[in-house]
């Protein structure tokens, strides 16, 4: 090797490694991907299907990872949050829609998230989950309220890290079918998957990962000289390790497990005299991790974006952002006392963000094409932008349309007048953009 190879060879690694020490807000958001609800969709899929939806589960990785780079552009151009820039570049009520949207989506994933942590927490140590509830309740707010986002972001690193490491460790004492897992990467839909396969791309391609970004990387400082190292960050976090987590807890369910009706604690407790004891842990241990590190992660977006909304600050030197966010922590210790089984609610949460999340990506997609960026979207990333509307909006229709044939009760009709005003916003913002750029042109 020659001397000027050798030096651009160790100016790329050193360049890798400082890379590698930077990191951090994307991993906030996959904290938040590799969650209990993504792992109740994968149990699922897995268990129901077989290997049918393996194509899913690396589309979700490759889609979020899209997702978020696209939520990157919009931050570190503009360098403020989504919803002032929303409220400045759109109008003050599409900023509205936006924040109801996040807040009604990460509202109720926090509280069957900590419905899931305290069932796995009470599983491991005996100890009563609604008393787990409050304990985790209080550890967040004195831990985010007290240390704000650097926090949650050493936490998140940590966390996701040990979560990946647990399951590729579970994966490897899991006999696998090679033959079948790849018919699995031909695209198809079994009958009734259609919930299951929006829950999967809905664990990556979540309004609340969207939206968070940009406040996320403001927080640490980034703006457009960071571009390569932001990138980086969502490669590392959300191709590489959400796409090991989801694959590795895929291919151990498909393996092994066929009960449709199990939740994601049971499905760790059928594996002990399936193929032993140490998948058994493994796979707890790792839904346990799985499930602090999105609670934490999915605490900070609401106040993000309310704080943002009434013009305060966005980091705890501001005490009413303080406030609002150890309230919306303390607020999700009742979630410990919903009980009941776990994976339909979790299904059904990462499903309904599902619902609202093509409303986001139309928002980032209308403000990386317009005056709000000092450079538009390529045609690259517009094409690719457009399609992540397509699917999740397809797959949203696709969830709406099952549960109405399943019939309408509460539940699944609060979703559907949901689903139908966030549809209808996003038409209306598709056509205003258009109406726009005619006049424009």
């Amino acid at each position: 090797m020659n001397k000027t190879s050798s030096s651009t060879t160790a100016a790329e690694g050193g360049a890798v490694r400082d890379y590698l020490g930077e990191m951090g807000p994307s991993w906030v958001a996959g904290a938040i991907a590799a969650g209990p609800a993504t792992m109740a969709s994968l149990v699922t899929a897995g268990a129901r299907f077989n290997y049918a939806l393996l194509w899913v589960v690396i589309l979700s990785a490759v889609a979020g990872a899209l997702a978020q780079y696209l939520a990157m552009r919009l931050g570190l151009l503009t360098e403020h949050g989504i919803v002032g820039v929303v409220e400045e570049y759109i109008g003050k009520w599409w900023a509205w829609i936006l924040v109801v949207d996040v807040v009604i989506a990460a509202g109720v994933a926090q509280l069957v998230i900590m419905n899931t942590v305290a069932s796995v927490s009470s599983t491991i140590t005996g100890i009563d989950a609604r008393v787990w509830g409050g304990i985790w309740a209080l550890l967040l707010a004195v831990g985010l309220a007290g240390r704000g986002y650097h926090f949650i972001e050493l936490a998140a690193k940590i966390l996701v890290t040990a979560v990946v490491l647990a399951f590729v460790a579970s994966l490897s004492v899991v006999p696998i079918d090679p033959g079948s897992a790849v018919l699995g990467l031909v695209p198809s839909l079994p009958s009734g998957s259609a919930v299951v396969a929006a829950g999967i791309l809905g664990g990556a391609v979540h309004i609340t990962l969207i939206t968070m970004h940009s406040y996320t990387m403001h927080a640490r400082g980034w703006t457009d000289r960071e571009y390569s190292l932001a990138t980086f960050d969502i490669v590392a976090s959300m191709v590489v390790a959400f796409g090991v987590y989801s694959v590795a807890i895929f291919l151990v369910t498909a393996s092994v497990l066929t009960n449709p009706n199990l939740t994601t604690v049971s499905a760790a407790q059928a594996l002990g005299p399936l193929v032993g004891s140490s998948a058994r842990w493994l796979f707890l241990l790792g839904l346990g991790g799985a499930a602090i590190s999105t609670l934490g992660g999915n605490t900070i977006v609401p106040p993000f974006l309310v704080a943002d909304k009434l013009g305060w600050g966005t980091t705890v030197e501001d005490s009413r952002y303080r406030a609002l966010l150890a309230a919306f922590a303390l607020l999700s210790a009742p979630g410990a006392f919903i009980g009941g089984e776990v994976i339909g609610q979790l299904v059904l949460v990462l499903a309904l963000g599902t619902v609202g999340t093509p409303f986001a990506i139309a928002v980032v997609l209308y403000l990386l094409n317009s005056r709000a960026v000092p450079k538009s979207n390529s045609t690259l990333a517009n094409c690719g932008g457009l399609t992540l509307l397509l699917v999740s909006g397809v797959l949203a229709a696709n969830f709406i349309r099952e549960r109405i044939a399943d019939g309408v009760d509460t539940l699944s009709g609060v979703v559907l007048v949901f689903a139908i005003v966030i549809g209808i916003a996003t038409i209306v913002l598709l056509g205003k953009y258009v109406r726009e750029e005619a006049v424009v042109t």
